[in-house]
């Protein structure tokens, strides 16, 4: 039988593309002329050229509507790009994709700003102007000449690289469409979808998309969830009935504050952390491009594996579980749903969690995962497992969207821990989920560092 508390424990303890430049210099020394005779004010974005187009694709791919798992792979492709333009100049490390030969001199800067910018534009033309905006400042800084052109050429490779690498990799679209997936026969157990919406499935196609390094989605699997006729159901069910219902009295205020925190977009979540370690440490565009290639490609494995869990196990949600009569015809099973036939637990007619339910399947948590795999790649990145980073999230005392709340991590577990109960007091995970997801990306996180971004020999 699968043990959470069990798990917790053993968990503690292609070739260069510079021929195809021609087609579009004349385009860019266009735009270059054009924009050295605006006299606009600047737009870019603070930070160096890397943290400027991390940000500026941050705010594309949220400002898409991307799902956030699908934020993350978004937010990959393009730092893979980046880091690999830049690696291509700089060197010190392994190319994520393709080996590219740089000219000597040839400029960083220019690399990043193309490679940013053409991965970008393939993947939402509907937000070209803006784009085109930026693309334009940012090339006016960068003095023009060979270095300039050289740089332009090896971005465009890396971009090109990249996109080639990922043709057919799994992703659909349009942004946050659903998609079939296998189902299991109605009863106890069986996700449902959920309230307040009834919202389609959330893009289970997500977990079939080829990861980025792990060898596939289902390499760390978790155990199933247990049973619901086990000890660690009827204290998981009762817990989350107690402490993540919205009118929930043993609830404390700090609780309720954390659990809201913790539903803001997590994709402008851990960006941001990168974007905050580049500027508290004086990191250089390579370092930089390094750091945000990593937790964008390790992010989105994480996300990738955690879908796929949840699309093979289908468990329900607390919601579903706590109140049969909260189902509807959805297609999945008859109304009212079922209880779990534990006579140990006993239901409750119109409850609901403090935070809205999602509309993908219960386990493993996806914060659980993502939030694990972030500690994992901070602590390696900076060598330590005392992060001592700032992490901003949502405060409901301020606007939609707002990432105006603080909260400070010292060491990488005390991360880990918090988002394990937040989303118990959301009322949107059981404790043993995330649990699970917390080692799934942990595990994931482990094995991509291992395999990508390493010094070279």
């Amino acid at each position: 039988m699968y043990n959470s508390k069990n798990a917790l424990i053993a968990f503690l303890g292609m070739d260069s593309q510079k021929k195809l430049i021609p087609i579009v210099s004349g385009a860019l020394a266009i735009v270059v002329t054009m924009c050295t005779m605006s006299q606009a004010a600047p737009t870019l974005p603070s930070g160096n050229t890397v943290q400027q187009w991390n940000t500026i694709a941050e705010n594309t791919v949220v400002g898409s509507g991307a799902f956030q798992a699908e934020g993350f792979l978004y937010m990959a492709y393009m730092s893979a790009a980046v880091y690999d333009a830049v690696v291509s100049i700089e060197g010190g490390y392994e190319p994520y994709g393709s080996a590219i030969t740089a000219d000597s001199g040839a400029s960083t800067e220019a690399a990043a700003v193309e490679a940013a910018y053409r991965t970008l534009v393939n993947y939402f033309p509907d937000q070209a102007a803006a784009l085109d905006s930026f693309y334009s400042e940012a090339l006016a800084l960068i003095p023009d000449g060979a270095q300039k052109t050289a740089g332009l050429e090896v971005g465009l490779a890396a971009a090109t690289n990249t996109i080639n690498l990922r043709a057919s990799d799994g992703r659909l679209t349009p942004i946050g469409v659903t998609s079939p997936f296998s189902t299991l026969p109605s009863g106890p157990g069986v996700w449902r979808l959920t309230p307040d919406a009834f919202a389609a499935p959330q893009t289970p196609w997500l977990g079939s998309v080829r990861s980025f390094i792990l060898q596939s989605a289902d390499q760390f699997l978790p155990d199933p969830p247990p049973s619901l006729q086990s000890s660690e159901w009827i204290e998981a069910f009762n817990q989350i009935k107690r402490y993540g219902e919205a009118t929930s009295s043993a609830r404390t205020s700090e609780q309720t504050a954390i659990a809201r925190f913790w539903s803001a977009n997590v994709v402008r979540q851990y960006n941001r952390v990168a974007r905050d370690i580049a500027d508290q440490r004086g990191l250089g565009l390579l370092q930089t491009a390094r750091l945000t290639a990593t937790v964008n490609t390790v992010g989105a494995d994480a996300l990738i594996s955690c879908l796929f869990a949840k699309y093979y196990y289908l468990f329900w949600r607390p919601v579903t579980a706590i109140d049969p009569t909260a189902v509807t015809a959805d297609g999945f099973g008859p109304i009212p749903g079922y209880d779990d036939g534990n006579p140990a637990t006993a239901e409750q007619l119109g409850w609901r969690p403090l935070l809205v339910t999602p509309n993908h399947p219960e386990y493993p948590a996806a914060h659980g995962a993502i939030t694990s795999a972030m500690a994992e790649v901070f602590n390696s990145f900076l060598g330590t497992q005392r992060l001592n980073i700032d992490i901003h999230g949502f405060d409901a005392t301020g606007p939609a969207g707002n990432l105006n709340a603080v909260r400070h991590f010292e060491m990488a577990n005390d991360l880990r821990n918090e988002i394990i109960y937040a989303r118990l007091w959301g009322g949107l995970h059981y404790h043993f989920s995330s649990v699970a997801a917390v080692v799934l990306g942990r595990k994931v996180a482990k094995y991509d560092l291992r395999h990508a971004f390493r010094p070279q020999n």
